[in-house]
């Protein structure tokens, strides 16, 4: 649990279905702040009905096959993870939608996020992480080196935005 002097304890947690109003606005916040990072827009989210969210929400928390986990201080959420089986590799979690508030940025809330989507993996067997940084994303990068990803190699196209390129960054769970 976080706790940064002015702020609210935070308790980091994977989704319950009762938390689909809350997911939906973190979700549009989310886009909003950085239309890149994520596979849908502002416009395409915003458009989904709360029992669309609510099956999101509901499809991601149980089960080892894909899981989301947020940072709540109570009322408005204030940072998201999540995880997912990679399809091709049984052992490997893909690490997806990551996004801490701008105001909680640098408090610790992304390595904790980090660390309730390892040990998910860990727990469903998986022992190694990925994820996947938009090339120019310095930040990012460097506060997922932070935190042991090492960068692969590996470069692959941006699913929606075709000028730009990913990298692969993967570490143990």
């Amino acid at each position: 649990m976080t706790t940064d002097p002015g702020l609210r304890p935070t308790k980091i947690r994977r989704v319950r279905p009762e938390d689909a109003a809350r997911m939906r606005a973190l979700r549009l916040e989310m886009l909003a702040d950085a239309p890149l990072a994520f596979l849908e827009t502002v416009a395409q989210a915003a458009a989904l009905s709360h029992a669309e969210y609510a099956a999101r929400v509901a499809y991601t928390s149980l089960g080892p096959n894909r899981a989301q986990f947020i940072a709540d201080p109570g009322g408005r959420l204030v940072g998201h993870a999540g995880g997912t089986v990679a399809p091709n590799e049984p052992e490997l979690t893909v690490i997806y939608a990551v996004y801490v508030t701008p105001a909680r940025r640098g408090s610790g809330l992304l390595g904790e996020l980090i660390d309730e989507v390892a040990a998910w993996s860990r727990a469903c067997g998986r022992p190694e992480l990925m994820l996947e940084v938009v090339v120019g994303n310095d930040r990012a990068y460097r506060a997922y080196q932070r935190l042991g990803f090492t960068d692969t190699g590996v470069r692959v196209p941006h699913p929606t935005v075709p000028a730009l390129t990913e990298l692969q960054m993967r570490r143990p769970a």
